[in-house]
């Protein structure tokens, strides 16, 4: 007499490496998330707002946090992410779809480079100044081949009329103090979060 083979409906368990990455999926999904609304307040609370675009805050500050711990792919999401709802939250200041795409994604999708250095100790500090760097050029463009029209225009009590000077004056005004209040606050912070900055704890998850 012929038995049938018996259907196993219990459902297949998951490897472990499996389950293990889509933890750490979600939980790179929950900081992002959570960071990224700390960058949106920190922007909202400026310290000082220039006419045409640009502030000087912390805003940057929650996107490299991020970047440390879980590298350049999802820094450089975090800082398109934060550019898009940055220029409908803010309320953007542009001049045509160009201006918009330089100043707003372009500029701060490259906060996410801090990201290549990523666990390697005091090297976070030439991260957060390469994202700071990259920005500038981006905003620093912008101002030569855009808002150059706003030349001649005073600035820090100076008439300037050459286009790049405008613009390595303008932005480099207060691109230069948040990178310095950048630099400060993870100095500041650095021994009591290392673990976190230098993400420790994701690599003993």
């Amino acid at each position: 007499m012929k038995t049938e083979p018996e259907i196993n409906c219990e459902p297949k368990k998951e490897s472990a490496p499996v389950k293990a990455d889509s933890h750490m999926k979600l939980r790179a999904l929950c900081e992002g998330a959570v960071m990224l609304a700390l960058a949106l307040v920190l922007n909202a609370l400026k310290l000082y707002q220039f006419p045409n675009g640009g502030s000087i805050d912390l805003a940057m500050i929650p996107i490299f946090f991020f970047a440390l711990r879980w590298g350049c792919g999802w820094g450089l999401l975090e800082g398109f992410l934060f550019g898009l709802l940055q220029m409908f939250i803010d309320g953007a200041v542009a001049w045509g779809w160009q201006s918009l795409l330089l100043g707003y994604l372009v500029a701060f999708t490259p906060l996410g480079l801090a990201g290549l250095f990523r666990g390697r100790g005091k090297l976070i500090y030439v991260g957060i100044l390469l994202g700071c760097v990259a920005r500038f050029i981006v905003h620093f463009i912008s101002g030569v081949t855009i808002y150059a029209i706003n030349a001649p225009t005073e600035i820090l009590n100076m008439t300037l009329t050459n286009p790049v000077t405008f613009s390595l004056v303008y932005n480099g005004s207060y691109m230069l103090v948040d990178t310095v209040i950048c630099l400060a606050v993870f100095a500041a912070l650095y021994k009591p979060l290392k673990k976190y900055i230098q993400a420790e704890d994701l690599k003993k998850a």
